[in-house]
């Protein structure tokens, strides 16, 4: 197809649905419309911020802010997608949702015209796309924010114990070496949870066309040699006694950061700001980033807008021309970014000078400038509509493993007949 007829056939499904929102919505031209978007903290105020540049556009429609906690959230999208009530016009969702609602076509298609996301995937960074792709080639998402991979690391605890950062990322092996050192001279754990190491390590070594519980074709991929390295060097960190044993976003997490007891954690970029934010400002300046180690590169979640289907037709040309200004719009994807560190998933805001500002936190490192190198780096796993039943049954498996002393080649074979019995449903 040229690039008239694609303009063509564009122009005649916005035709179409703009007949189908007049038989949606009579009324007045210019009566005022509300476009109601539904988000989690910090996206709510991320959208609210951006309400005065809309108005700019559209002084016409207003936008009304559905703001629920992370959990409460992603229950009351998940209970609206099945029952199509109290759907908002625009849903936020990260990134372990989307995959979650990608195949149970409660969302349209952004791939599809009138929207044809396709136009843009060019502009967005190449693994965000991919997460929103499902195994049919519909993009039911569009990508908002991301989180590149990092290992955030306690300097002053690093310091006593006389560990270098080299030795923390040189391998995976030598991480462990590190942690040993660590806790024997300053009683510090090297990380929160032998899950976090789990969660990374099976992130590592895709092949095309793999997730991360399923291949293309749904076989199970649960004991293939990644989650046996993941689940060997999970069981070696709680040997040797090296995590805390606390849950991400626990009071005892958020703890042990204030008071120096974790000395390294992985997680995204975005941790970084929410320590200096709330989590424990108070170590400022103890803080420092580096790349995972052993050259592992991987996403750690990322905000998605998405079209509900039974969402008002009324309202979903409006929806779309809201989800462009928020993802596609380089000023909107570098406010968020600086006012919320929302790490931009627009690659036209990449070349930005605040990517290369010292962050005050880090103690003056520019460490976006590494995490910008992570974003070209990363490749993002197919999903598969059992991924989130998987990341259970994996995790209740890893629990055996570490607190009961089941084999591994045993726990990893009793969770791959349950997944096939899943795959197969």
């Amino acid at each position: 197809m040229n690039h008239e007829a694609g303009r063509l056939l564009l122009r005649r499904a916005w035709l179409a649905l703009a007949a189908a929102s007049a038989l949606a919505g009579p009324g007045p031209a210019l009566a005022q419309q509300v476009l109601t978007v539904a988000a989690f903290p910090a996206v709510d105020e991320i959208v609210r911020a951006a309400i005065p540049a809309w108005k700019k556009l559209h002084p016409n429609v207003d936008i009304k802010v559905v703001s629920r906690e992370f959990n409460d959230h992603h229950t009351a999208m998940t209970t609206a997608l099945s029952t199509s009530v109290y759907l908002p016009d625009v849903m936020a969702l990260e990134v372990g949702y989307v995959g979650r609602f990608a195949t149970g076509g409660g969302l349209e298609d952004l791939a599809q015209p009138p929207y044809a996301i396709g136009r843009h995937a060019s502009r967005y960074v190449p693994y965000a796309v991919a997460q929103a792709t499902n195994r049919k080639g519909a993009i039911v998402a569009a990508p908002a924010d991301i989180g590149p991979g990092t290992l955030l690391l306690r300097t002053d605890v690093l310091a006593r114990s006389g560990v270098s950062e080299a030795e923390l990322t040189r391998s995976w092996d030598s991480y462990v070496a590190a942690g040993v050192k660590i806790k024997r001279t300053t009683g510090a754990y090297l990380l929160a949870h032998a899950r976090d190491m789990k969660d990374l390590l099976i992130r590592t070594g895709l092949q095309p066309g793999e997730g991360l519980y399923f291949d293309s074709d749904s076989r199970v991929l649960v004991t293939t040699p990644r989650f046996v390295r993941a689940f060997t060097l999970a069981r070696e960190i709680r040997r040797q006694r090296l995590d805390a044993r606390v849950s991400a976003w626990s009071n005892e997490w958020s703890e042990g950061f204030k008071r120096g007891t974790l000395a390294t954690q992985m997680s995204g970029a975005w941790l970084a700001g929410h320590l200096n934010n709330w989590l424990a400002p108070d170590t400022r300046g103890k803080w420092r980033a580096a790349q995972l180690p052993e050259g592992a590169f991987a996403a750690y979640g990322g905000t998605f807008l998405a079209i509900p289907r039974a969402a008002k037709a009324a309202n979903k040309a409006l929806s779309w021309q809201f989800i462009e200004m928020m993802t596609l719009e380089r000023t909107q994807q570098l406010a968020a970014f600086k006012s919320q560190d929302a790490f931009p998933a627009l690659l036209s805001a990449y070349d930005d000078p605040f990517f290369e500002q010292p962050i005050a936190f880090l103690g003056g490192q520019p460490a976006r400038l590494l995490w910008r190198e992570a974003t070209r780096r990363i490749t993002a796993p197919s999903v598969h509509k059992q991924d989130a039943f998987a990341a259970e049954v994996i995790d209740t498996e890893l629990d055996k493993v570490l607190d009961q002393g089941k084999d591994i080649a045993t726990a990893l074979a009793d969770a791959a007949r349950l997944l096939e019995k899943r795959a197969r449903r």
